[in-house]
Formats: structure tokens, sequence, C-alpha cells
């Protein structure tokens, strides 16, 4: 291979040993290990981990979805000066690899030409025990979404069952969890100086393993590993002071035992940036694209939606059930200020390919650009309340004034053409808000004919359990929503998020979310159902069968049949679905929506000769007519 062959991949850090050395590099401080195809943008966790490490001194060098069969494909640099660093992706390669069936997922968006297969299973364990089998004494650090929330026991979905912390299946040193920009320089000046890897046990943000924990500090002794497996409720219980204990100001160390001579212990969470502090991660020199190696088998498909759309937050108070963020982001805002956020506009609007559109401005939650209380800045989020669940907190700061000047500058931009806010309104909180400037300029001009938001279910039950408001709220939403478009002279839709078999939801919970999408014409082309992804409150439900925070038990809709069941309710009106739905009906005891009313979800076949709505008398007049309906309808139809 030519050396000039790689001479335009200058500004990208190396992905091959060859551009190492056009760098003039001899060894790199740091081996990158990574899941994903190399994409150099700070919406890649990998491209912010490097080039934070990079703007430090450190010289890091890239490898990408190597051959997890050949030891040889991660020695391409030689051994690293002070260790490697690895990371499964963007997302948890299980995820990545399988639905919510279980089923093997046809692409990727995360590798050359969205081709499926390139990342094992369980990719930092499988990553880093390829390491191991290399280099026996080689420092290696995990961290990303698939550590981050695996970083203790936890339940695993695919395997069914309760898996060590990642850190002892990967025979990794440290775990950095959350976003680790912190954590990771603080490791790296560690080693740096001449710290054994075992020795650094004292950088928050991260987790790492001992074999006693004498003279250890104000901590929390968790149920060993053998006390989660022997009984679900230990394991409900050690999730809750988990979840007490992702607040940077109230938590404390948490240990967890494996055996008489091995402890994984993690160290309180990262302080969360300060504003400055997140405009220097944002303007650090990413290229914003992926690497020109991969333009000959199609680019990366994940960057389409993400190229021209900009961060402004991170971490949420939202606090849904089924969300891992308070996990790993944490629920303690963080805000870009507006000239970080404008100044990487003004690098988007003069790119070639920029039609005009600015795809996004948010976060996890987009409308969330203010710290939840004064409260929190001092003590830390509340243990025992949520801020917008199950009502919205009196301390709570409602306030979109800063968001809306954001998007308004935003707006005048040359070349802007729109503004779109597609990662998510949080339709409570601005419903919280008395000023509805925002909600008019949101319709005005950050949607384009419909607006996406996420009620998930419409039964209270069900909602209390996902951590959403009542349906009341939701209802109040919509009305608004449709006055404020009347008002601006404008025709636009909402599409609601909705999730089947989430736990809590009975059949008749799912059969009463078939009647509000009959009732409102709309049948959503693809049904969103639970997904158990690790450390999540909704995920313990679904394993524990009580919810964690109170512990009581909860209903678990755990058979696939079932769960497949109350997915085809959603999608009543797919003829595939005809007999899950007829059966679902049938075991919810809502015969009476099978028939010719306008109110039914389906009708009857004609072979179904004892069919018959519940509760009506076989001899009556109109159980005589529903039949003489059927063998006329089924007349036409063989016509």
């Amino acid at each position: 291979m030519k050396r000039l062959d790689y001479e335009y991949n200058q500004g990208f850090l190396p992905l091959n040993r060859i551009e190492m050395e056009l760098k003039g590099w001899e060894q790199p401080d740091f081996v990158f290990v990574i899941g994903d195809a190399y994409v150099d943008h700070p919406s890649f966790g990998p491209a912010i981990i490097s080039r934070m490490l990079e703007v430090n001194g450190y010289k890091v060098a890239m490898i990408s979805q190597p051959d997890w069969k050949n030891t040889d494909s991660i020695d391409i640099y030689g051994k690293p000066r002070l260790g490697f660093l690895v990371c499964a992706g963007n997302m948890d390669s299980m995820v990545n690899h399988y639905s919510v069936s279980k089923k093997r997922r046809s692409q990727d968006a995360y590798t050359p030409g969205g081709q499926m297969g390139k990342r094992p299973d369980y990719a930092t364990v499988v990553y880093c025990n390829l390491i191991r089998r290399k280099y026996k004494d080689v420092p290696i650090i995990i961290g990303g979404i698939e550590a981050s929330l695996r970083r203790l026991a936890h339940y695993d979905y695919w395997s069914n069952r309760l898996k060590h912390s990642i850190l002892v299946d990967s025979q990794a040193d440290i775990l950095v969890y959350g976003m680790g920009e912190k954590a990771i320089v603080e490791v790296a000046d560690a080693l740096n100086s001449g710290i054994e890897v075992k020795d650094i046990t004292f950088v928050r943000g991260t987790v790492y393993k001992s074999k006693n924990i004498y003279d250890m500090e104000e901590h929390i002794t968790l149920p060993s590993f053998d006390e989660l497996v022997e009984d679900k409720l230990n394991y409900a219980r050690s999730f809750k002071l988990q979840y007490d204990n992702t607040d940077h100001i109230t938590a404390k160390i948490l240990i967890e035992k494996y055996n008489d001579h091995q402890y994984v212990i993690q160290n309180p969470p990262a302080t969360p940036l300060t504003e400055t502090e997140m405009d220097r991660v944002y303007s650090l020199d990413y290229m914003r694209t992926y690497h020109p190696s991969y333009e000959a088998a199609g680019g990366i498909p994940a960057i389409s939606e993400i190229k021209f759309s900009l961060v402004s937050n991170r971490g949420c108070f939202g606090g849904c059930s089924f969300c891992a963020l308070t996990f790993h982001q944490g629920r303690t805002l963080q805000t870009r200020s507006h000239k970080s956020i404008i100044e990487e506009a003004k690098k988007m609007i003069w790119d070639p390919e920029f039609k005009g559109y600015i795809h996004d401005v948010g976060g996890p939650t987009a409308n969330f650009r203010i710290k939840a209380c004064d409260k929190q800045v001092k003590h830390g989020v509340c243990k025992e309340r949520q801020c917008l669940f199950p009502k919205t907190c009196p301390n709570l700061k409602v306030d979109h004034s800063d968001y809306l000047k954001l998007l308004r500058q935003l707006r005048e931009l040359p070349n802007v053409k729109k503004v779109f806010i597609r990662s998510g309104i949080r339709f409570d909180y601005l419903m919280a808000d008395a000023d509805d400037e925002f909600f008019y300029e949101l319709c005005k001009h950050h949607i384009s004919g419909q607006l996406k938001v996420a009620p998930e279910h419409i039964t209270d039950n069900v909602l209390s359990k996902m951590g959403k408001p009542e349906n009341s709220v939701y209802r109040a939403f919509v009305e608004k929503y449709k006055k404020v478009n009347e008002k601006l002279g404008m025709k636009q839709y909402l599409v609601p998020y909705l999730m089947s078999s989430h736990p809590g939801s009975t059949m008749k919970d799912a059969v009463k979310l078939a009647e509000y999408l009959r009732d409102l014409g709309y049948m959503p082309e693809q049904v969103q159902d639970f997904y158990p992804t690790p450390s999540t409150i909704s995920t313990c439900m679904y394993y524990t069968g009580v919810d964690p925070r109170t512990m009581e038990k909860v209903y678990v809709p755990i058979s696939p049949h079932e769960k497949a069941m109350q997915r085809a309710l959603i999608q009543y009106r797919n003829p595939k679905n005809y007999d899950l739905v007829h059966e679902a009906l049938t075991i919810a005891k809502r015969t009476d929506l099978i028939g010719f009313d306008k109110k039914c979800l389906i009708r009857p076949r004609k072979n179904d000769k004892n069919f018959r709505p519940q509760n009506e008398n076989p001899g009556s007049q109109k159980a005589k007519k529903t039949k003489k309906t059927i063998r006329n309808v089924h007349k036409k139809k063989n016509k």
C-alpha cells in the first residue's frame, strides 16, 4: 500500500499504521478500539474522547471494527505507550444487532454501507478479551453506552439472565461511565505520570476492581452478585440504591462483591460540564464527517441525520422509566452557550451539501435549556421526587425564553430556510409554561406539517409505571395544539409515539390504546414495543416483577405471544394481525369490538358461526340481524 494513498486523510486521527507514520509518530499513547466506523463528529462518543485526549497532548490512533477472530487486527500499531481504549459504539452492540423480538437486524447504520455483521455481540467484552490475548499487562479503559449501562450487575434481555459487571467479564482495568470527558483526561494524566493502573482508584465517573475494601471512605455496600442471583427482589433493592446515587452531589461510593477476593467499586459521577467546558468540547477540531476510506463502500448512513443537527444540551430531568439517561448523562441539565452553537451552525451552512435545513437543535429533550430548579445547584437532584412526574413540581423552573432566543438567531443565519426540532418536545413541560410565545413559534417555524410527541400510552396505570404524566395532560396539549394552529391558519398534525407491552400494561390496557387510535383515525406504520435495555427502571420491573421505587408488584407482559398481541392491537387494521387481534379481544373479554359497528376494531370471519357480540342473547333479533349482516358482507366479497 502506497503512503501517497493516505495523504488526503490529513486532519483525521490515524486509522492505520501508514497514517500514523505520515503524522511522524513512532508509537501512539492510546489505541482506541471502536465498534463503529470512525466518524469524527461530536455526535459520536469516540470522536469527543479522542479529540479531548488530543487537545491535552496525547496521541490517539483508531482501530475501527477489527476482526475479533484475529488477534493481529488489534496489533497494527504495536503496543501503545499508555493503554487501550475500548468502546462498542454509539449503541449497545446487542440493541444494534437485534430487534425487540430478538431477530437479527438487516442493517447497521454505523458501518460502511450499512453492512451488518462487522462487530461481535457484546462487543466491549469481545474486544477486551482479544487485547488480553495479545497483551497481558497493558491497561485497558472501557467506556461508551454499552459499558456505562453495564457497569454493575445487570439484567441482560438477550441471554435472559443476570450478568456480572462488564468489568469482570471484559478483564478491563477501568470503566469510564457517563459522557467521560473529564474522567478520561484524568485517567490519562495519572497513567502518564507513572501511576499504575491498579492504583487509579480516585477518579470520579469511573468504576474499578479491587481485592479489598479496607479503609474505604463513606460508601454503600450493595447486595453481592450471588445474592442478586438468589433473589430477584435483591436486584430490585440494589437497582434502587444505584438509581438514588446517580447525582454528582449526593452520590456515595457503591461496592458490589463478586467473591471473597473481588469487588467492583463505583466512584460517584463526574461533575457536570459547565457552559464553558461544554463549549470547549464542541469547538475541538472535528472533521465533522466519516473517514474518507469509507466512501467507496457508500459512506456511513448514521451521518445523514446528525451532520446538520446541533446539540444544545445534555442530561434530562424528565425521568422516563424506560430511558437510561439518568444512569448515563444524569438528571442535571448541561447546556452550551448561544455563541458556541451559532459558531457551529456557521460552519454547517457553508457546507456544499447543506440544503438550507438545520435538522435539529436539541438533545435528550429539546426544550430543556435551564436547570430544573435552584435547589439542584446546591443540594443535587431529589432522590424521592421527580420534576415532572406524577405532577409538575412546584419548584420546577419553566421557561422557554432562552431556547426561543437561540432558535430565532439560527433562523436569521444566511442560507437557512428552516430550523427543525426533531429530538423531542416534552409536552408536559410546554403545557406548564404560562407564556405561549414558544408554543406559537414552534408551530409556525419549527415543524413541517406534523409534530412528533411521545405520550407513550393513554391509560394512567401504565403511564404511572412509565414515569409519564396522566393522559389528561396530553389531551389538554392536543386541544391547545389544535387551537394554536387554527389561530395561525395552519393545518398541522400530531404524530404520537406509543409503546406496547410496557410493564403494567394488561391486555385491557392494550385494547384501550387500540380504541384511542380508532377514535383518532390514526394507524402507526411502526410500533414501538418495549425493549428491556440495561439499567432502566422499566427493565428492572420486567426482570423482577416489582417497581423498584415502591417494591410493589407490577404486571409484566413477558411471553412473546402476549407481546405480539399487544403490538398487533396498535395496528389492528393490518390484515396480517387479524388472528392476534381476535385472540387479544377474546382474552380481554372485549368481543364487542368484533362486528360491523363503526366502533368495532375488526369484523367477524365468514366461518365464525358462533360469533356474537359479548353479552348479546343468541336468540335475540339483534343477534339474528348480526348473523344476516355477516352473510351479506361475505356474499359481496365473494362476488
